[in-house]
């Protein structure tokens, strides 16, 4: 007979007892794993509802209103961040101080008795829709309906909320909704992956193991090392380096520095065929890079796109517009060639599934 029971001293993770062990221990762990990931996303959430109340009281001390809180955030970001590390930038304070303003009733006060269940993230794409009834009803929306933080940011980008006002038939838009997010929808640690969660728990920032596969790990830890012994002025700054946009994240897969051409290199592998998407996407690396990271007197960035398809492994140098004679006539000198990169993939791929074959033996 089965029996519901509950493990000693918690209360709070209820498992149901079968003859089945293995069934059991699943049932256990699934149920404590989404019990910690409501307690970290409370905390987050909370954190960073308080955070954002502090700093509208601030604000309002200040007489020039928008001049005095771009101050404050500016030198709470610089303190922060030198004591607590990244999740301080002024970005993100001022995420946390329009995430009090957009939603300042969620909680009535600190020890507030409502629990949302919608995670930071999702309250960051949240903050994206400035109609205030839009918010709400996307709110509700992602809370009932269990919504995935990709699957939340699809029906904003997609103004779910306002086709659906306008159109007299419902039923159409609502199911084309639910076929195009079914694959969307989070897995069982899907929290862990959350670079905002780790963050927040001060997990390791490499999210290798999460992000690749067993084929491209082993590719992007070869090249790493291959780029690294050409000898050709290579520094190595990261690996899975965490780039995030207002409705994305993103990882390249390893960066440089090269101290002969003072530029950064970033290098981006692709398990199918590229895309102009992919190149796409790399370009925005090189300008964000650009941006952000290139000091005086260096050069721009050049990003090189992998694929790593099994019929033809290729490499395509990405540049943006107006770099293609400095590419041409200088990168070229200090870059490892076409040839160089498919026959370094091609050599990692053979001695990986030669791998995969004595481990299956």
């Amino acid at each position: 007979m089965d029996m519901e029971k509950q493990l000693p001293d918690s209360g709070l993770i209820p498992y149901v007892k079968t003859d089945d062990i293995l069934e059991d221990m699943c049932g256990i762990i699934d149920a404590s794993l989404e019990k910690a990931s409501r307690a970290v996303n409370l905390a987050l959430v909370r954190r960073n509802w308080l955070l954002g109340q502090r700093i509208a009281e601030e604000v309002m001390l200040g007489e020039r209103r928008a001049e005095y809180g771009s101050c404050v955030i500016k030198r709470l970001s610089k303190v922060l961040s030198a004591q607590y590390g990244k999740g301080f930038t002024k970005t993100n304070l001022y995420s946390f101080y329009a995430f009090y303003q957009s939603f300042p009733e969620i909680f009535h006060a600190v020890s507030g008795k409502f629990e949302p269940t919608l995670s930071w993230t999702h309250y960051r794409v949240l903050l994206q829709v400035s109609d205030a009834q839009a918010r709400a009803w996307y709110a509700r929306e992602a809370l009932s309906q269990t919504w995935s933080v990709r699957t939340l940011q699809r029906n904003v980008s997609s103004q779910y909320y306002y086709r659906l006002l306008s159109s007299q038939n419902k039923a159409p838009v609502r199911r084309e909704i639910l076929d195009r997010t079914a694959d969307a929808q989070l897995g069982k640690l899907e929290f862990i992956k959350n670079p905002v969660i780790a963050e927040f728990l001060g997990l390791p920032a490499d999210m290798s193991a999460f992000t690749e596969t067993k084929l491209e790990t082993s590719i992007i830890s070869n090249l790493q090392k291959f780029l690294m012994e050409l000898g050709k002025g290579y520094a190595f700054v990261a690996r899975q380096q965490h780039i995030h946009t207002e409705k994305e994240d993103y990882y390249i897969d390893l960066v440089f520095y090269n101290y002969i051409l003072k530029c950064f290199v970033l290098i981006d592998l692709k398990t199918s065929k590229i895309t102009h998407q992919d190149v796409g996407q790399m370009d925005m690396y090189i300008r964000m890079y650009d941006e952000l990271k290139r000091n005086e007197g260096d050069n721009p960035t050049i990003g090189i796109v992998l694929c790593s398809d099994t019929d033809e492994d290729i490499a395509r140098y990405s540049v943006l517009h107006g770099n293609e004679q400095l590419f041409a006539s200088k990168y070229k000198l200090y870059l490892p060639t076409e040839e160089e990169l498919r026959a370094e993939i091609e050599t990692q791929k053979t001695m990986f599934y030669l791998q995969q074959e004595d481990k299956e033996r």
